[in-house]
Protein backbone atom coordinates (compact mmCIF):
# COMPACT_ATOMS: atom_id res chain seq x y z
CA UNK A 1 0.00 0.00 0.00
CA UNK A 2 1.37 3.10 -0.82
CA UNK A 3 -0.10 6.70 0.60
CA UNK A 4 0.14 10.08 -0.89
CA UNK A 5 -1.28 13.08 0.89
CA UNK A 6 -1.71 16.61 -0.57
CA UNK A 7 0.23 19.66 0.75
CA UNK A 8 -2.58 22.42 -0.06
CA UNK A 9 -6.48 22.57 -0.31
CA UNK A 10 -8.65 19.55 0.09
CA UNK A 11 -7.53 16.38 1.35
CA UNK A 12 -6.33 14.14 -1.17
CA UNK A 13 -4.79 10.82 -0.02
CA UNK A 14 -4.17 7.68 -2.70
CA UNK A 15 -4.25 3.86 -2.17
CA UNK A 16 -3.10 1.34 -4.30
CA UNK A 17 -2.89 -2.42 -5.24
CA UNK A 18 -1.43 -4.85 -7.09
CA UNK A 19 -1.34 -8.33 -8.05
CA UNK A 20 -1.25 -11.16 -10.72
CA UNK A 21 -4.36 -13.21 -10.73
CA UNK A 22 -2.73 -16.35 -11.59
CA UNK A 23 -1.39 -16.39 -8.00
CA UNK A 24 -4.37 -14.32 -6.65
CA UNK A 25 -5.19 -16.50 -3.53
CA UNK A 26 -1.64 -16.48 -2.53
CA UNK A 27 -0.77 -13.08 -3.46
CA UNK A 28 -3.90 -11.26 -2.07
CA UNK A 29 -3.10 -12.26 1.48
CA UNK A 30 0.09 -10.40 1.62
CA UNK A 31 -1.70 -7.25 0.00
CA UNK A 32 -5.06 -7.27 2.26
CA UNK A 33 -5.53 -3.69 3.11
CA UNK A 34 -6.86 -3.30 6.86
CA UNK A 35 -10.08 -0.40 6.33
CA UNK A 36 -10.31 2.04 8.63
CA UNK A 37 -13.49 3.08 10.30
CA UNK A 38 -15.46 5.23 7.86
CA UNK A 39 -15.35 8.81 9.53
CA UNK A 40 -18.71 10.36 10.39
CA UNK A 41 -20.42 12.46 7.67
CA UNK A 42 -20.91 16.29 8.23
CA UNK A 43 -23.72 17.40 10.12
CA UNK A 44 -23.19 21.18 9.90
CA UNK A 45 -24.45 23.28 7.38
CA UNK A 46 -22.58 22.73 3.99
CA UNK A 47 -20.37 25.41 2.81
CA UNK A 48 -22.52 26.76 -1.13
CA UNK A 49 -18.95 27.13 -2.79
CA UNK A 50 -17.61 23.48 -1.68
CA UNK A 51 -20.90 22.20 -3.49
CA UNK A 52 -20.58 24.34 -6.16
CA UNK A 53 -17.10 23.19 -6.97
CA UNK A 54 -17.64 19.56 -5.97
CA UNK A 55 -20.70 19.56 -8.18
CA UNK A 56 -18.53 20.43 -11.46
CA UNK A 57 -15.90 17.48 -10.47
CA UNK A 58 -16.52 14.93 -13.49
CA UNK A 59 -13.95 12.21 -14.32
CA UNK A 60 -13.31 12.59 -17.83
CA UNK A 61 -12.51 9.22 -19.64
CA UNK A 62 -11.60 10.73 -22.51
CA UNK A 63 -8.74 12.69 -20.74
CA UNK A 64 -7.83 9.70 -18.69
CA UNK A 65 -7.06 7.39 -21.96
CA UNK A 66 -5.31 10.21 -23.45
CA UNK A 67 -2.86 11.21 -20.02
CA UNK A 68 -2.62 7.56 -19.19
CA UNK A 69 -1.37 6.31 -22.85
CA UNK A 70 0.70 9.68 -23.23
CA UNK A 71 2.93 8.76 -20.12
CA UNK A 72 3.00 5.16 -20.52
CA UNK A 73 4.16 6.39 -23.94
CA UNK A 74 6.82 8.16 -22.50
CA UNK A 75 7.72 5.06 -20.96
CA UNK A 76 8.08 3.00 -24.24
CA UNK A 77 5.10 1.01 -22.99
CA UNK A 78 1.98 0.16 -24.96
CA UNK A 79 -1.25 1.98 -24.67
CA UNK A 80 -4.29 0.70 -22.77
CA UNK A 81 -8.01 0.89 -24.01
CA UNK A 82 -11.21 2.14 -21.97
CA UNK A 83 -12.74 -1.00 -20.78
CA UNK A 84 -16.53 -1.25 -19.53
CA UNK A 85 -16.22 -4.17 -17.58
CA UNK A 86 -13.29 -2.51 -15.61
CA UNK A 87 -15.32 1.18 -15.89
CA UNK A 88 -17.95 -0.93 -14.20
CA UNK A 89 -15.95 -2.41 -11.11
CA UNK A 90 -14.57 0.92 -10.54
CA UNK A 91 -17.31 2.56 -10.27
CA UNK A 92 -18.87 -0.07 -7.57
CA UNK A 93 -15.68 0.38 -5.62
CA UNK A 94 -15.49 4.14 -5.68
CA UNK A 95 -19.60 4.12 -4.68
CA UNK A 96 -18.50 1.90 -1.43
CA UNK A 97 -15.72 4.58 -0.47
CA UNK A 98 -18.33 7.27 -0.51
CA UNK A 99 -21.15 4.96 1.54
CA UNK A 100 -18.17 3.87 4.24
CA UNK A 101 -16.33 7.58 3.94
CA UNK A 102 -13.25 5.44 4.21
CA UNK A 103 -10.76 5.17 1.32
CA UNK A 104 -9.62 1.45 1.25
CA UNK A 105 -9.40 -1.45 -0.59
CA UNK A 106 -11.75 -3.18 1.47
CA UNK A 107 -14.49 -0.98 1.12
CA UNK A 108 -16.05 -2.70 -1.48
CA UNK A 109 -14.93 -6.50 -0.71
CA UNK A 110 -11.24 -7.32 -0.64
CA UNK A 111 -9.65 -6.80 -4.27
CA UNK A 112 -9.65 -10.93 -4.79
CA UNK A 113 -13.77 -10.93 -4.20
CA UNK A 114 -14.50 -8.18 -6.59
CA UNK A 115 -12.23 -9.17 -8.95
CA UNK A 116 -14.13 -12.78 -8.85
CA UNK A 117 -17.56 -11.01 -8.90
CA UNK A 118 -16.46 -9.48 -12.00
CA UNK A 119 -15.71 -12.37 -14.14
CA UNK A 120 -12.36 -10.67 -14.72
CA UNK A 121 -9.67 -13.04 -16.27
CA UNK A 122 -7.09 -11.37 -16.67
CA UNK A 123 -3.27 -12.69 -16.32
CA UNK A 124 -2.72 -9.38 -13.46
CA UNK A 125 -5.02 -6.26 -12.43
CA UNK A 126 -3.96 -3.76 -10.40
CA UNK A 127 -5.53 -0.68 -8.38
CA UNK A 128 -5.84 2.43 -7.58
CA UNK A 129 -7.41 4.75 -5.21
CA UNK A 130 -7.26 8.58 -4.85
CA UNK A 131 -9.82 10.85 -2.82
CA UNK A 132 -9.71 15.00 -2.35
CA UNK A 133 -8.52 15.00 -6.12
CA UNK A 134 -11.10 17.79 -8.15
CA UNK A 135 -9.92 16.53 -11.74
CA UNK A 136 -9.02 13.71 -13.82
CA UNK A 137 -5.56 15.47 -14.13
CA UNK A 138 -5.12 15.94 -10.46
CA UNK A 139 -6.04 12.12 -9.84
CA UNK A 140 -3.21 10.85 -12.30
CA UNK A 141 -0.91 13.77 -11.08
CA UNK A 142 -1.06 12.27 -7.25
CA UNK A 143 -1.32 8.68 -8.93
CA UNK A 144 2.26 9.31 -10.51
CA UNK A 145 3.92 11.00 -7.60
CA UNK A 146 3.60 8.00 -5.87
CA UNK A 147 5.98 5.10 -6.65
CA UNK A 148 3.36 2.43 -6.42
CA UNK A 149 0.39 4.07 -7.54
CA UNK A 150 3.18 4.57 -10.39
CA UNK A 151 4.12 1.16 -10.78
CA UNK A 152 0.36 0.23 -11.46
CA UNK A 153 0.63 2.73 -14.05
CA UNK A 154 3.01 1.19 -16.00
CA UNK A 155 2.23 -2.23 -15.93
CA UNK A 156 3.82 -3.69 -18.79
CA UNK A 157 0.92 -6.45 -18.94
CA UNK A 158 -1.64 -3.68 -18.93
CA UNK A 159 -4.22 -3.40 -22.07
CA UNK A 160 -6.81 -1.98 -20.49
CA UNK A 161 -8.05 0.21 -17.69
CA UNK A 162 -11.30 1.55 -15.96
CA UNK A 163 -11.44 4.87 -13.95
CA UNK A 164 -15.04 6.02 -12.34
CA UNK A 165 -15.93 8.83 -9.54
CA UNK A 166 -18.49 9.36 -6.85
CA UNK A 167 -19.02 12.20 -4.41
CA UNK A 168 -20.61 13.19 -1.14
CA UNK A 169 -20.09 16.91 -0.08
CA UNK A 170 -20.85 15.12 3.23
CA UNK A 171 -17.62 12.92 3.53
CA UNK A 172 -14.43 13.28 4.26
CA UNK A 173 -12.96 13.68 1.02
CA UNK A 174 -15.81 14.38 -1.01
CA UNK A 175 -14.96 13.08 -4.01
CA UNK A 176 -13.37 9.54 -4.20
CA UNK A 177 -11.66 7.67 -7.14
CA UNK A 178 -10.32 4.34 -8.63
CA UNK A 179 -9.04 3.43 -11.67
CA UNK A 180 -8.55 -0.57 -12.37
CA UNK A 181 -6.07 -1.66 -14.81
CA UNK A 182 -5.37 -5.23 -16.36
CA UNK A 183 -4.02 -6.96 -19.06
CA UNK A 184 -5.67 -9.25 -21.24
CA UNK A 185 -6.81 -13.37 -20.13
CA UNK A 186 -3.86 -15.42 -20.23
CA UNK A 187 -3.11 -17.42 -23.35
CA UNK A 188 -4.59 -21.16 -23.23
CA UNK A 189 -4.06 -23.53 -25.72
CA UNK A 190 -6.13 -26.79 -26.05
CA UNK A 191 -5.36 -30.37 -27.12
CA UNK A 192 -7.34 -33.13 -28.74
CA UNK A 193 -6.58 -36.63 -29.71
CA UNK A 194 -7.63 -39.46 -31.53
CA UNK A 195 -9.33 -40.09 -34.66
CA UNK A 196 -11.93 -38.38 -36.23
CA UNK A 197 -15.32 -40.35 -36.89
CA UNK A 198 -18.97 -40.03 -37.04
CA UNK A 199 -21.24 -40.77 -34.21
CA UNK A 200 -25.10 -40.69 -33.92
CA UNK A 201 -27.30 -39.18 -37.18
CA UNK A 202 -24.05 -37.75 -38.58
CA UNK A 203 -22.80 -40.89 -40.45
CA UNK A 204 -22.17 -40.26 -44.00
CA UNK A 205 -25.51 -40.86 -46.67
CA UNK A 206 -25.24 -44.04 -48.23
CA UNK A 207 -24.32 -43.76 -51.88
Amino acid sequence: MAAAVGASGPSKVARMTSMPLRNLCLAGMALLVAACAGEERRTTPLDQRNVERLAAVRVDPAAASRILNAYRASRSLSPVRLDPALTAMAQRQADAMVAANTLSHEAGGSFQARVHAAGLDAARAAENLGAGYYSTEEAFTGWRNSAGHDANLRMAEATRFGIALAKDPRTQYRAWWALIIAGDAPKRQELSAGPVGYFGSNLPAPR
